[in-house]
């Protein structure tokens, strides 16, 4: 989000990501399976049945919805889920519970940390072909002045389908008073990610890529320190998965000018590189 500008619009001295899922993001943090493709999925049981995940990720830049929240410095990530069991053989629907964190760097704040607590429902039907995760984000920004409104909540409908030879996907996000008080805000997003087994190193190794394309909406747009009420952002990246740690290189960008975003470069065309695990 673009905290710098939200930042100056409300006269804080000068200018500025691991799916909705406990999974860490590879390239842009939380609150999004629409910014990247996650690493394949450990687990471990926990009580009731259930699962737990967990994982980390170090990456250049900390990008939520294609605008830097680190001022395209490192950014360090962890997540932690449970995921209960499903109801039963015929009604495969579970519950989640998660938390995710980073660094951000809101210049004039002295915002420290981002905290993502999520909940949802997964379904899963045709043998985990189709499934639909009907979730809720709770955003927490730590040492952020409670006069800024920050803090914000975010509902979501994410539907994907594996063809075996892609995995497509599409979502819609919707906060009733997004970040920084600037009101409705609407995320619409669509992603592909491709296998790519024809390039074969070993079975420890395994390569795939990914875009997504989406569209952020925000109602009162000077709050959170845009120029219009909705921009665009994208995503094309390559993971490569080594002995159970997921490297990628991902070209994200908006369609907002450095004009647009306050004269920083946080809004510009860039690559991201991470290492992410999970456990």
């Amino acid at each position: 989000m673009c905290a710098a500008s939200v930042a100056q619009a409300q006269g804080t001295p000068n200018p500025q990501t691991v799916e909705v899922t406990p999974t860490p993001q590879v390239a842009q943090g939380t609150p999004d399976p629409a910014t990247s493709a996650p690493p394949e999925k450990e687990s471990w049981k926990a009580p009731w049945g259930g699962t737990f995940t967990a994982g980390f990720a170090v990456l250049n830049d900390y990008s939520y919805r294609g605008i830097s929240q680190t001022q395209r410095q490192i950014a360090v990530q962890a997540a932690f889920g449970y995921e209960t069991p499903t109801v039963s053989e015929k009604i495969p629907l579970s519950a989640y519970l998660g938390a995710w964190g980073s660094n951000v760097n809101f210049p004039g704040t002295g915002t420290t940390a981002e905290i993502d607590v999520l909940t949802g429902l997964k379904l899963k039907l045709m043998d985990d072909k189709l499934t639909f995760d009907l979730g809720y984000i709770r955003y927490n920004y730590l040492s952020a002045p409670s006069s800024l409104f920050y803090d914000f909540n975010e509902f979501g409908l994410v539907a994907g389908y594996d063809f075996g030879f892609a995995q497509v996907s599409a979502a819609v996000r919707y906060s009733p008073n997004f970040f920084a008080n600037s009101g409705n805000a609407w995320y619409k997003w669509a992603s592909v990610t491709v296998p790519m087994p024809f390039i074969h190193v070993n079975d420890n190794v395994a390569f795939k890529a990914f875009g997504t394309i989406g569209n952020q909406y925000v109602e009162r747009n000077i709050n959170y320190g845009i120029p219009n009420d909705n921009y665009w952002d994208w995503q094309l990246g390559l993971v490569v998965s080594v002995y159970g740690f997921d490297l990628s290189a991902v070209y994200t960008g908006t369609n907002l000018s450095v004009q647009d975003c306050l004269g920083t470069q946080n809004c510009a065309s860039r690559v991201i590189l991470g290492i992410a695990k999970a456990f």
